[in-house]
Formats: C-alpha cells, structure tokens, sequence
C-alpha cells in the first residue's frame, strides 16, 4: 500500500515538473511573439488592402470597357438613324399623296428622337466613365501608398522572424516533448487556462504566500498539501496550477 502511494506521488510530481517546464518553454516563445509584437497583424491587414484595392481597380477597369462598349453601340445607334432619316428626306421628294409624305415625317421626327435619347445615354454613359476613371487614380494613389507600406512592414516582419524562427522552433520541439509526458486531459486543461489568461501562465509557482499568477494568498494547509506533490492543486482565485519551490529547483537544476 505504500509503495503504491510512493509511486503515486513520484507520478505526480513528474507531471508537476513537466507542466512547470512545458510552461517555463511556452512563456519562452510568447516572449518572442511579443518582439514581434502586432507585426504580423499590420503585414496582413495591408496584404489584404492591397488585394482589396487591386480587386477594386479590376472592377472599375470592366465597368469603364462595359461603359465604352454602351457608347459605342448608342453611337452605331445615332448613325443608323441619321442614315433612316437621309433615306425618309430622300423619299420624301418622290412622295404622291399627303398620306405618304406624312408617314415619313413621323419616321423622321421618330429618328430625330431616337438620336436625342441616345445622345442623353451617351452623356450619361460618359460622366460615369469619367467618374470610374477618377475612382481609378484615386485607387492607385492608395494602392502605390498600401503597397511601399506592405513592403516595409514586411520586410521588418521577415527579418524579426529571421532572427527568432530558430530558436522558436527549437523551443515549439521542446514544448511537444515535454507535452509526451502529460496526459490529455492534463495537457487540455493547461491549455485552456493559457489561453484565458492574459499573461499565459497556467502553471505557477508560489510567491510570497501567494498565488504567482493573482498574487491571493494561498491558506497554510493549502501550502503543505501543494508541497507532498500527492494531486495536481489548482488556485481556488484564479483556478491556474500550483507548484512549491522543490518543483521549481528541480526544473531550475534540469535547465542548468
């Protein structure tokens, strides 16, 4: 019976000791993410203006050739009827009766109206186009501004991850080896209270009395049961996982 209870708390105790490692790898690279700080989101914010402003130019260059070709057609449009009305003049010198020089009158005054409701859609096909043109220079003034911006931002991005992408990786592996010897629901619970906490710290030690990560105090026989390493102890405040000073040394001394 006691050497099943010895086993038991050697089994805690290395899970406390790989929870305050994993922890001690994990703070590590949040660290480098702050060097990189709201990097990464500036750099896509800006790829994304400057996406959204060349889809933008895209659309504005169809609808000035969409325009161009309605133009064109009312000015095919115009010429055909001004060719009618040469036609019905001409018919109207060779007329008999009152009857038929009437009938091409009315053709004529219909043509002529024709013409004018084109000429009213060219115009307004015009300020349209006119105003896409300008929508367009005022785009890529902004584009050309969004795109010296990108690139940077950009730059600087690449040479921050430059620097750190080694030991972020080096670190991302000792974090997935450490997390080997953690089991699942443990892993899960750590990292659900990484990622409620704003400092990221899951696993804390104690400070003073108190929780390291809310600073409450933590009761005496609270203190004693967190220092037997017999069950994985939470703070009762903040709910992150309790480690004493022996947990701490002895990943202190692992490191060294």
């Amino acid at each position: 019976m006691e050497k099943s209870d010895e086993n038991n708390t050697v089994s805690i105790e290395k899970k406390l000791i790989a929870l305050y490692t994993l922890q001690q790898i994990d703070s590590q690279i949040d660290k480098i993410h702050t060097i990189r700080g709201e990097l990464p989101l500036e750099v896509q914010d800006l790829e994304d203006e400057v996406c959204g402003l060349e889809t933008r130019i895209k659309n504005y260059e169809k609808d000035i050739e969409n325009l161009k070709v309605a133009i064109s057609e009312k000015e095919n449009a115009i010429k055909e009827s001004q060719a009618l009305i040469k036609k019905y003049s001409e018919q109207q010198n060779m007329v008999k009766n009152n009857r038929e020089y009437d009938s091409l009158t009315k053709e004529i005054e219909f043509q002529n109206l024709e013409i004018q409701l084109a000429e009213k859609r060219i115009k307004e096909y015009q300020l349209k186009l006119n105003a896409k043109s300008e929508e367009i220079d005022k785009s890529n003034e902004s584009l050309e501004d969004f795109r010296k911006e990108y690139e940077v931002k950009s730059k600087e991005l690449d040479e921050i991850v430059s620097e750190t992408a080694k030991e972020e990786d080096r670190l991302k592996a000792k974090s997935e080896e450490s997390q080997k010897y953690i089991e699942e629901r443990l892993l899960t619970a750590y990292k659900r209270i990484r990622g409620s906490v704003r400092n990221g710290l899951a696993v804390v030690s104690i400070q003073r009395d108190a929780c390291g990560g809310c600073y409450n105090k933590i009761p005496p026989q609270r203190q004693l049961d967190i220092r037997t390493h017999k069950k994985i102890i939470v703070c009762e405040y903040c709910g992150r996982i309790l480690v004493d000073d022996d947990i701490v040394k002895a990943v202190t001394e692992k490191k060294d």
